[in-house]
């Protein structure tokens, strides 16, 4: 189950008990594994993460699942957003119910370390990790947010409070056309406002991460696996 061919999981019991189509690239070893989860975007796979895959260090095992809801445009999402205004935290409940049970059967399946749980997410799949954070303290060591954003009504103290100390990583997209530079702006306030440990980055570029923020994200990355490394 290399990470340039990982297995696909699309029947039998790995998929009754994982509940959502996945790809899986599990490492050599016994574990238990850190693990990072990887949420695609509106109308996307689970095929499409795994270019973000080089950036995380050897060793972690990878899962990418498939969303919850085809899509009308092609592909699946974890919500469909029908309205011009921004999903709020509480819309994302249904899909955080399904990414929680997928997180709960990786450590029977893959040897996941539970302790050691990541989310690696673009666009509608970082707004996804961001509520799963949210909804539930504690179950993520922290989040890649790519081009995305956090769901509205997540300002007040109460509810952000399942950020403090969240390492987050946030890639922003100056000339983004899907997230406008504003509403990004807004987002990494609430994250700043939550208390979490934010490494915010903006780039020239539209609704993709270029070669620098890939870069950026890679030495992210290893700052988790030393610190990883550190409490071991």
């Amino acid at each position: 189950m290399s990470r340039s061919d990982p297995r696909l999981v699309d029947g039998g019991e790995a998929l009754r008990r994982a509940g959502l189509v996945h790809r899986v690239a599990q490492p050599e070893g016994e574990g238990p594994f850190p693990t990072v989860v990887m949420l695609h975007g509106r109308a996307g796979n689970e095929e499409v993460m795994w270019v973000f895959a080089p950036t995380v260090p050897e060793g972690w095992l990878l899962i990418a699942p498939r969303a919850i809801v085809e899509d009308p445009q092609g592909g699946y999402s974890w919500r469909i957003h029908d309205t011009e205004e921004w999903p709020t935290l509480t819309q994302f409940d249904v899909p955080v119910g399904a990414i929680m049970d997928f997180i709960g059967a990786l450590p029977a399946l893959y040897n996941a370390d539970p302790g050691r749980i990541y989310l690696m997410g673009f666009s509608q799949g970082a707004a996804a990790s961001y509520a799963v954070a949210l909804r539930h303290p504690g179950v993520v060591q922290g989040i890649a947010g790519l081009v995305g954003f956090v769901p509205m009504e997540c300002d007040d103290l109460q509810t952000a409070s399942g950020l403090e100390g969240l390492p987050v990583f946030m890639a922003v997209g100056a000339a983004d056309e899907r997230i406008p530079y504003s509403r990004s702006l807004a987002c990494a306030q609430t994250l700043n406002l939550a208390g979490a440990d934010l490494e915010y980055h903006e780039y020239d570029m539209g609704h993709r991460l270029n070669v620098e923020a890939m870069r950026d994200l890679k030495a992210w990355w290893k700052r988790m696996a030393e610190a990883e490394a550190g409490f071991a």
